[in-house]
């Protein structure tokens, strides 16, 4: 079994591609999350690169927003695979901004259980 590690590179913090992915990103609502996606300029050896971003207008504190991000990114850590298996299938790599729309903080379970459908609905819409 591969390592479930979530890798520096494996982050998206270009500041040109996450304005390209709100300006021309693809876009999906899967609660309690927000997709955008797109295919182009992506530069990983990665299938995806991904960016978590919790508004500040919903949760004041910097804590609240950062334990949020932390669940997210916990739950794209141990389910990234289903992601990585039907993106290489398909040849395709993502740069992918997931934002966090809910007004309150939900357990880890519940947001796993969503990241796990937001990945299967991801598979279905990228071509």
């Amino acid at each position: 079994m591969e390592r479930q590690t979530f890798r520096k590179s494996e982050r998206l913090s270009s500041p040109k591609i996450i304005t390209n992915l709100f300006e021309k990103g693809h876009g999906m609502n899967c609660y309690p999350y927000k997709a955008l996606w797109d295919k182009e300029a992506v530069v990983s050896k990665f299938p995806a690169q991904m960016c978590i971003a919790v508004p500040k207008r919903s949760f004041r504190k910097a804590h609240d927003r950062n334990s949020i991000k932390r669940k997210v990114r916990e739950a794209y850590r141990k389910n990234k695979t289903l992601l990585y298996t039907a993106l290489k299938e398909k040849n395709v790599k993502i740069s992918l901004l997931l934002i966090y729309v809910a007004k309150e903080d939900l357990p880890f379970a519940d947001i796993e259980n969503k990241m796990i459908k937001l990945i299967h609905e991801l598979n279905k819409n990228v071509a």
